[in-house]
């Protein structure tokens, strides 16, 4: 995977340099395919192709956004088409990382991200960042989470588990969170708990690539 190239985008804080790549903060893909302008208004449960979202990130979303309708950055912003990149960039060693969907509010942004990892390592977390026991490495902050999690799946080439790293992190200019920094961890952490388990349902991962059915908040 080291020869693969990876699209240009922010990080989720320095902590997780090499880890979580963003999306570009136009609503164009990286193959150029531009997605609609975010329309009606929705619930969170019907955001990235509904399915992606649990009933605790339901909670989670509107903890974080202080809102209960959202908007979606188009039609195509699904995990079952991040699901068919990320095997694609797999197979084709052209793409390691991607967008899964694109959230809006009236006021606020943010994104899940994808990104194929090349090994096990990890480099110690910022101070604003809590480990959680789930996955192989999960981390919260007040702003943002990320979680790695390992895929054995048909669908996936290669003869062992691919490392997946999903990440959400709040787009636009950055700010202040608003609200009980513990609270806001654990809601950004069941976000990507959330996405994570849809992306390996998607996927076929063994076992759901270990992940359960419900997020695990405790800290290590």
């Amino acid at each position: 995977m080291t020869n693969r190239r990876t699209r240009q985008g922010g990080l989720l804080g320095a902590a997780l340099a090499g880890f979580l790549i963003v999306g570009a903060t136009s609503c164009s893909g990286g193959d150029g395919r531009t997605e609609k302008e975010p329309d009606a208004a929705v619930a969170a449960g019907s955001l990235c192709g509904g399915s992606a979202v649990s009933a605790g990130a339901v909670q989670a979303l509107e903890t974080i956004t202080g809102a209960s309708r959202f908007y979606a950055a188009g039609e195509t912003s699904t995990v079952a088409r991040a699901a068919k990149e990320l095997v694609e960039g797999a197979t084709s060693s052209a793409v390691v990382d991607g967008e899964v969907c694109r959230v809006y509010t009236a006021r606020s942004e943010f994104r899940i991200t994808w990104r194929l990892s090349d090994s096990a390592s990890v480099d110690d977390p910022a101070s604003k960042f809590s480990l959680l026991d789930m996955g192989e490495r999960a981390l919260a902050a007040p702003d943002g989470a990320f979680l790695r999690f390992a895929c054995l799946s048909e669908r996936v080439p290669g003869s062992g588990p691919v490392r997946i790293d999903i990440g959400v992190e709040r787009g636009g200019m950055p700010t202040e969170p608003e609200g009980d920094p513990e609270a806001l961890k654990d809601a950004y952490a069941t976000v990507a708990h959330s996405f994570s388990l849809a992306m390996a349902k998607e996927l076929g991962c063994e076992n759901d690539g270990q992940l359960k059915s419900n997020p695990s908040l405790d800290r290590l």
